[in-house]
């Protein structure tokens, strides 16, 4: 009993020394880090469950693992994601002098179909945008986050996060960091206005004191949350009728998609969407092609 309760606190441990590897090292954001501790911790208590002391698994306990959540019936994608978070929970350990190796380097990846992200329509986007009914306070913020998010294709946690000071109406641009990177990106005309209207004239009449510097924040004054902005997507999906499931991410896809057929480079989106690497971005091209292939096979005579 005793050296059991010495292994679980060792386990332990290792899971806290990687949590503090991702927020401190890795400058993850909150929902990575939680994300990349839950996969680890379903996998050490895998582990735990087979007797095998987290520092002393072997390739083939990783590979065993993943094959066993392909036959819960876990996706492709899901067991990617959970080898990942394994990788690096060992790249964490060996930096740390905790594993002499990792053993999760020469596992063979699980393929996975990459699916092309669902996009908006011009025509959909217009729409999806005017939903907001500038009568209100409510009408107001909202017409100028929606509008903020498709301007600058920004992330939801960074759009969430997002200070009064970051935002430089003056000079039609907004400053953004995300994963531990600062960026500029510009705003087109009709998002400085909406969000001209709301920072001078609405977000005073929210805001109880000063010293709240969040910019976007609920009818309470407080934070705007995650679960506060997607109700708000999905009330105005419903409210414009659109089929397409659209989440806070789509925007991004269609700010995206949009500037590409619109003659933008690939490396000034890379920039405005804050991509480590060039192959993230990439996948817009495909959404492109796709697009100008149906048009192509709809509309020439001798298709």
């Amino acid at each position: 009993m005793t050296l059991w309760k010495e292994s679980c606190t060792q386990r332990m441990d290792l899971l806290r020394i990687y949590e503090g590897y991702l927020k401190t090292e890795k400058k993850a954001s909150a929902n990575t880090v939680s994300s990349y501790m839950r996969d680890v911790q379903q996998f050490a208590a895998a582990m735990e469950r087979l007797d095998i002391p987290l520092a002393e698994v072997l390739p083939g306990d990783i590979e065993r693992y993943s094959k066993s959540l392909l036959k819960k019936g876990k996706s492709a994608a899901t067991v990617t994601r959970a080898m990942a978070s394994v990788k690096s929970f060992y790249t964490c350990l060996q930096k740390t002098g905790y594993a002499g190796s990792n053993p999760a380097r020469g596992v063979s990846s699980v393929k996975v179909e990459r699916k092309l992200p669902q996009i908006l329509t011009g025509k959909e986007v217009e729409l999806f945008l005017e939903q907001p009914s500038c009568t209100d306070l409510k009408g107001y913020r909202d017409r100028a986050m929606l509008e903020l998010l498709y301007a600058t294709g920004i992330r939801v946690s960074e759009l969430i996060c997002l200070q009064v000071s970051d935002l430089n109406l003056a000079g039609s641009f907004l400053r953004c960091e995300g994963k531990g990177k600062e960026r500029i990106i510009p705003l087109y005309p009709a998002a400085v206005r909406a969000l001209s209207e709301y920072v001078k004239k609405i977000r005073p009449q929210l805001v109880d004191t000063p010293e709240q510097t969040a910019l976007f924040v609920n009818m309470n004054g407080e934070p705007m949350s995650r679960q506060g902005f997607w109700k708000l997507v999905k009330y105005y999906q419903e409210k414009a009728g659109i089929t397409k499931e659209i989440t806070p991410h789509t925007l991004r896809h269609s700010f995206a998609a949009h500037l590409l057929e619109n003659g933008a480079d690939l490396h000034s989106i890379q920039e405005m969407l804050g991509h480590a690497d060039i192959s993230s971005t990439q996948i817009y091209s495909q959404l492109v092609n796709q697009k100008l292939k149906s048009v192509y096979n709809k509309a020439h005579p001798r298709a």
